[in-house]
């Protein structure tokens, strides 16, 4: 344990553990919220100790407790968390070789844990970030979302405490520096206005899906236009394109 905390170094675990006080908070919120919309104290935390994912909880309650159809919850949860399935390849070396340890370090991939892990220069710190954070947000979060279905028992309004902003402002600001690119800018935009226009004609739930055309259509637009700047093949290039006499493609 003692090499653990010599290897993160004071700076890493600090921030570490501001990061795990964070999310403590946002879990809180989750808490509160999901008892204050009426279901039952054992769904916030049988999903935040078998999703564990923040996003994709807010997202499954909030579309199940507005009158959702909860098959387009869950498949939106999973949309939403399919970004896991290239962050595990990429910490896949920092698991270790048994299969309980990889199970369960494979369950801690969510965005902080990858987050910190990558932005360490060698392996030994790489895998000590990665571990410490993640089960340091496993735990905190797990605590807030039993100390927010406590308070949301007893307020019974979380609006009051404004606890409902909660993941709001902190997804807001997580996607706030992503704006700069242009390309993110025209996915989010285009996904806003088909999300908003369509939520008024179709069942809660259907317009955040919906609103993925941005992605599509920012993708189509960015290969055309790497097509058009690549232009025709030169013509005095095109020989080179063969390599039999017969002029069959090779």
């Amino acid at each position: 344990m003692r090499s653990i905390w010599r290897t993160l170094g004071p700076d890493l675990a600090r921030d570490i553990a501001l990061v795990c006080l964070a999310d403590s908070l946002v879990g809180l919120s989750f808490g509160a919220i999901t008892l204050t919309s009426g279901l039952p104290l054992w769904l916030p935390v049988l999903l935040s100790v078998v999703v564990f994912a923040g996003a994709a909880q807010f997202m499954f309650v909030g579309l199940v407790t507005s009158g959702g159809n909860p098959i387009a919850a869950i498949v939106a949860a999973l949309l939403l968390n399919a970004r896991y399935v290239p962050f595990g390849f990429t910490v896949a070396d920092l698991l270790g070789g048994r299969w309980a340890s990889r199970l369960f370090g494979t369950h801690l991939a969510i965005d902080e844990t990858v987050a910190f892990a990558l932005a360490q220069s060698d392996r030994e710190r790489r895998r000590a970030a990665y571990w410490v954070c993640g089960v340091g947000l496993f735990v905190t979060w797990n605590l807030g979302v039993i100390a927010g279905a406590a308070v949301g028992t007893a307020v019974g309004d979380t609006a009051v405490l404004g606890l409902d902003a909660v993941l709001p402002a902190v997804l807001l600001a997580l996607v706030l520096p992503s704006l700069r690119n242009a390309d993110t800018r025209r996915a989010v935009l285009i996904g806003v206005v088909v999300a908003l226009g369509a939520a008024p004609f179709v069942p809660a739930g259907l317009p955040m899906l919906l609103g993925l055309v941005g992605v599509v259509a920012t993708l189509r637009r960015g290969g055309a236009e790497s097509a058009e700047e690549r232009g025709p093949v030169p013509t005095d290039q095109a020989p080179a394109l063969t390599d039999q006499e017969d002029g069959t493609p090779c």
